[in-house]
């Protein structure tokens, strides 16, 4: 129900037209059966003529009725599918950066690869499904037409079926729940697997038990659960099957015994509950896809709930300042929670301002909050107190988009374009081209129509290539989270002593998180961090050097 639902809110119309052609479809496929029992009740062929025209009637209607019900149901569900991926994508952007982390990255990929596939998977299905359904109950409204007696034979063997194939499917769609949720937990697994195959790989032991204890035991309760899912829904089919053959059993030895009853009506049932063995068992069968299905749903809405409830207000935001006086941060608070539940780092207060076309290094220890004070000052994180104006404009939920626009990053983690998107200008490629010569790129990486040739490269050139885009981008911020982590030191040293000074002159304001002290010389100013706290910041003396 959870996915009719779904395609009906997609659009009722198309689900309505689709519908009434699959009963039209199913209603003429029970009528050929009707058609089939009175020609082979015929002794001769007086009225067969007739018959064979009706014949091609009503397979004609069934042909035209059934491709129409199946193109209209290919076309919903598709549309459906596309909106449901657009949706989930568009909610994951617009929520808090914060929010995303709380729930993980393996959760948000198993929903958007694991659960729309498998709700995708279903609706491919749903055409196939609405036809079956369609020609059980046309084959039904056939029975009810040769004898309501049989008909409630047959609505008591489906309440038997129904009774007792009950427990089967609730247990099965436990099963199948517990092994959604294994899912979450296996793909934080693979994860482990493909970002840090490097240190697995160097520590045997540690190899071992991850994949002893972590990956294989839940693998293995995956499977488990899949398989008792799965074996109880076979079940379901064999007893549906069972039953079936027990209808056609009754019928065929027990009915004539029961009432006066033709050979042509009996060899009509005969033939009516026979046809009716493969819809069914279609029907039975896709139980797992439609149940697998409304729990991937499920899953979809909890998450697109949990997103929906920390959104962030969508606005077209005007055009950045290109010049400002101002940046200004008056006890700004942010609490950062870890996995641990009672695990929490508090940064600030924070009273820090910003000036343009200055050199601002941002250091201190590991766990000092310098990545969390990156977020907070590009507008990412929230505060959960204080507030942040620009030029004596307070940055609320209604203008944090535009303030957001101010500034260039390249952080630690950074990803990669391979195509340089949102740049409108004429000259880009010769720009970039450019820039490249300046970053020692132009030997190995060339740009066409604002794609580039390769990101395949070291992780330091990889980052050369991200400050290209920031470079592209010209705005009137720049914030490097340890960018020069990864670099040479030929380059490290153009790094600092070139490059930052020049994008300062150019009346850039450029804010630098850093470790490497022997170039805080460099800097017009330096903001240290310890525990969360400002433990000084002042600008660099140097004429101590």
């Amino acid at each position: 129900m959870n996915l009719i639902s779904f395609l009906v809110r997609s659009s009722w119309r198309m689900m309505a037209i689709a519908v009434v052609t699959g009963f039209l479809s199913g209603g003429s496929s029970a009528s050929l059966i009707a058609l089939i029992s009175t020609a082979a009740s015929r002794t001769t062929g007086e009225g067969l003529t007739t018959i064979a025209w009706g014949f091609l009637g009503l397979a004609l209607v069934a042909l035209i009725t059934s491709v129409l019900s199946q193109v209209m149901l290919i076309r919903l569900s598709q549309h459906a599918v596309f909106q449901l991926r657009m949706r989930l994508s568009q909610q994951i952007l617009s929520s808090g950066l914060s929010h995303l982390e709380q729930l993980g990255n393996p959760r948000l990929l198993a929903t958007l690869t694991e659960d729309v596939q498998t709700v995708a998977n279903a609706v491919h299905q749903l055409p196939y499904l609405c036809i079956d359904i369609a020609i059980v109950a046309g084959c039904f409204l056939y029975i009810t037409w040769l004898s309501w007696l049989v008909l409630l034979m047959v609505i008591g063997l489906a309440v038997v079926a129904i009774g007792s194939s009950q427990w089967l499917l609730i247990r099965g769609e436990k099963f199948l729940a517990l092994a959604r949720e294994d899912q979450d937990i296996l793909f934080q697994h693979f994860r482990t697997i493909t970002e840090g195959i490097k240190e697995l790989k160097l520590h045997y032991k540690r190899r071992q038990v991850f994949v002893s204890k972590n990956l294989q035991s839940t693998a293995a309760t995956f499977s488990r659960h899949n398989i008792q899912g799965l074996t109880l829904f076979t079940s379901t089919t064999s007893w549906g099957r069972l039953l079936f053959f027990f209808a056609i059993g009754f019928v065929l030895f027990a009915l004539p015994h029961l009432f006066t009853i033709s050979p042509q009506t009996l060899s009509g049932y005969i033939l009516t509950f026979t046809y009716l063995m493969m819809p069914m068992n279609n029907l039975v069968e896709n139980l797992p896809i439609i149940s697998k299905a409304s729990i991937a749903l499920q899953k979809i809405e909890s998450l697109g709930l949990s997103l929906a409830n920390q959104a962030e207000q969508s606005t077209v935001p005007p055009e950045s300042k290109s010049s400002w006086q101002c940046l200004q941060f008056v006890n700004v608070t942010h609490t950062y929670r870890t996995e641990q539940e009672d695990s929490r780092f508090l940064l600030g207060p924070i009273d820090l301002t910003f000036y343009p076309q200055q050199l601002v290094f941002i250091v201190g220890g590991n766990g000092s909050g310098k990545s969390t004070l990156a977020k907070l000052i590009t507008g990412l994180y929230i505060p959960e107190a204080g507030e942040i104006f620009l030029d004596k404009e307070l940055i609320t939920e209604q203008n944090r988009e535009w303030y957001r626009q101010h500034f260039s990053v390249v952080f630690s983690d950074f990803y990669l374009f391979e195509e340089l998107l949102g740049l409108d200008n004429p000259n880009l490629d010769v720009q970039a081209q450019e820039y490249l010569k300046l970053l020692q790129l132009d030997h190995k990486v060339k740009i066409k129509n604002g794609k580039l040739s390769t990101t395949n490269l070291s992780q330091g050139q990889r980052k050369r290539l991200a400050l290209l885009t920031a470079y592209l981008e010209d705005r009137p911020i720049y914030l490097f989270d340890e960018w020069a982590a990864d670099q040479d030191p030929t380059f490290k040293e153009i790094f600092y002593t070139q490059l930052l000074p020049k994008l300062r002159d150019k009346g850039k304001t450029v804010l630098a998180i850093t470790h490497d002290d022997r170039y805080f010389h460099v800097a017009d100013r330096i903001i240290k961090l310890e525990y969360g706290k400002v433990e000084f910041d002042k600008k660099y003396n140097h004429s101590n050097l």
